[in-house]
């Protein structure tokens, strides 16, 4: 994936990220996007395109819905994305941050999600086809709860 130009609104980028994907992954991605903009219609969009400052690739593309603050150890806070949306070799990715408890996702949604490897701050499968994706969408929900 070629970096997008930043000075594209995040709606185009985020438009741009999910055309260039393959048609199966591009099908998944456009649902859980226009999905989670309606559970969260007013909350923030991101776009994280992996390219760090110097050019280098260091993740996957990402899409983010919402905010919250992180908190490091240095003391150090700053504005994030609550939940992030990623494709990726193996799948997709569905980040969440700003957890309060991370044993919350595994213990709630694991069970109930189909064939997914779900942690303390992600859920990640091959596709929307091998998954529950209404638990999905409530575990998304539930993130934006915290906001």
């Amino acid at each position: 994936m070629n970096r997008l130009p930043t000075h594209m609104s995040i709606s185009s980028r985020i438009s741009q990220y999910i055309n260039s994907l393959a048609e199966a992954k591009k099908q998944d991605i456009e649902m859980l996007h226009q999905s989670i903009i309606q559970l969260h219609p007013q909350g923030k969009l991101w776009f994280e395109d992996g390219v760090n400052s110097e050019g280098k690739v260091v993740s996957n593309p990402n899409i983010g819905y919402g905010e919250c603050m992180l908190s490091y150890a240095n003391g150090i806070s700053r504005a994030f994305y609550r939940v992030g949306l990623s494709a990726n070799s193996s799948g997709i990715s569905v980040y969440f941050f700003g957890m309060p408890d991370k044993n919350f996702l595994k213990e709630t949604f694991a069970t109930r999600i189909g064939k997914a490897a779900v942690t303390g701050y992600c859920i990640k499968f091959k596709s929307l086809q091998q998954i529950h994706v209404e638990v999905l969408l409530e575990a998304i929900g539930y993130a934006f709860s915290l906001s």
